[in-house]
This record gives C-alpha cells, sequence and structure tokens, in this order.
C-alpha cells in the first residue's frame, strides 16, 4: 500500500468513526488510458455534518497515485471544512492540509482565534521536518484557503512524518465539530456558496485540467459537481 493510500485510509476511518458517516455513493471513475477503473469517486453521510467527499485516482502509467478528502459542515454551520489531499507522483510525494474557514477571518478575530490560532504550533512543527519544501501554489489559489495551510512536497521519510501533522489537525476540526463554536455574524450559506464556486473553480485551480485530460469532462464535471453541492 502506497503512503497516500494509507493515509487516507486511515483519515476516511476516524472520519467515519468519529462522526457516524457511512458511504452512500461509490462511484467507479474510468479513463482512456486504462481498461479498469482508475479511481473512485465515495460520498459518506451521516452524523453532525454534510457530507464528506472522497476522490481516488491511481493510474501506475503516468505514475499518479492521488487521493483527496473533503469534509464538509453544514451550511448554516461556521466550523470550517476539514481538508487534506495526498499525492505521489512519479518525482516526488505531496500533501495538502487545511481547514477551510466559513468566515473571513481579518473581521472575525474570535473566530480566528477559537478555530485557527491553536493550529500555529502544528504548522511550525511541520515546517521543521527535514525533507519538506512548499508546492508552487500562487497567491490567488492561496485566498481561497486559509493562512493555515500546509501545502508542500515532501520526500517519502518526510511524508510518513507528517502523519502526525494530519492526525492533529484532524484532531483538532473533530473536537470542534463535537463542542461546537461561538456565533459569527454572517451570512454563512451564502458565503460558503460562493467559497466553493471560486474554490473548485477551473480557473482559479489548475488541477481541474489535468483531471480532465485523465477522466474525460464529464467525469470531472461529475467530482466537481459534489463537492460544489
Amino acid at each position: 500500500m502506497s503512503l497516500p493510500t494509507a493515509l487516507s485510509d486511515r483519515v476516511l476511518a476516524t472520519l467515519s468513526d468519529a462522526l457516524g458517516s457511512s458511504v452512500t455513493e461509490d462511484v467507479p471513475l474510468s479513463s482512456a488510458m486504462s481498461p479498469d477503473p482508475v479511481g473512485r469517486l465515495r460520498v459518506l453521510r451521516g452524523g453532525p455534518i454534510d457530507k464528506i467527499v472522497a476522490v481516488s485516482l491511481v493510474v501506475p502509467q503516468i505514475g499518479l497515485d492521488s487521493h483527496m478528502i473533503f469534509a464538509f459542515t453544514i451550511s448554516d454551520s461556521a466550523i470550517p471544512h476539514f481538508t487534506v489531499d495526498a499525492v505521489a507522483s512519479a518525482d516526488f510525494h505531496a500533501l495538502h492540509l487545511d481547514l477551510v474557514p466559513r468566515a473571513d477571518l481579518a473581521v472575525h478575530l474570535d473566530y480566528l482565534d477559537e478555530v485557527f490560532t491553536p493550529l500555529t504550533p502544528l504548522l511550525e512543527t511541520a515546517w521543521s521536518i527535514d525533507g519538506i519544501s512548499p508546492a508552487a501554489i500562487g497567491p490567488r489559489q492561496r485566498a481561497m484557503m486559509s493562512p493555515w495551510m500546509l501545502v508542500c512536497r515532501a520526500a517519502p521519510e518526510a511524508f510518513s512524518a507528517l502523519g502526525d501533522t494530519v492526525d492533529r489537525y484532524l484532531e483538532h476540526w473533530l473536537t470542534l465539530v463535537d463542542k461546537g463554536i461561538g456565533a459569527v455574524d454572517a451570512d454563512l450559506p451564502g458565503r460558503d456558496r460562493a467559497s466553493r464556486a471560486n474554490l473548485f473553480d477551473p480557473r482559479v485551480d489548475p488541477v481541474w485540467e489535468q483531471v480532465t485530460r485523465l477522466i474525460g469532462a464529464e467525469q470531472s464535471e461529475l467530482v466537481r459537481g459534489e463537492l460544489l453541492a
């Protein structure tokens, strides 16, 4: 089992057990590159959140092993969404980890301190691990996420060491889900719709062009639609 697969499986199992979520949709993803499915789109529902969307794409022919998980909180909740993306390519491993804000941090200081400030030592420790380097994403894409986003390339040993950071972020997020957070004066559903429309816009994230080349426009839109809804 690859390192990204093992990490993704562990996170998904932790989420399912902690939230009481179970798979309601399991869709194979196909590609012209292979007669067999190259991935899966899974949706888990149940418990105190809206849903979990897990997308895996594994194509040995091009050295791709990619696993993305998004756990979406309900539309009127200020609790951030949780996301982790674990990838192995022919050249490197990569990790993307974040809690996606549900309110504008610059004008909601109490929210920032309650939800995100506890992540600061975890992020600092992660960046101190030997063998990791910043991933090449621009400020436009970074603006869609939080300042506590960890997005990096990593040697295999460093990628394994980052597993503790993933676990600690996830533990913090599950605590927020369990205990709740203070009220936020904002149009939470409206902001979330607008935020997700930008976050998963192919004009913002070039990964959608790569996904479309791999599995075709129809399946790519199926995956993107599940993340938007």
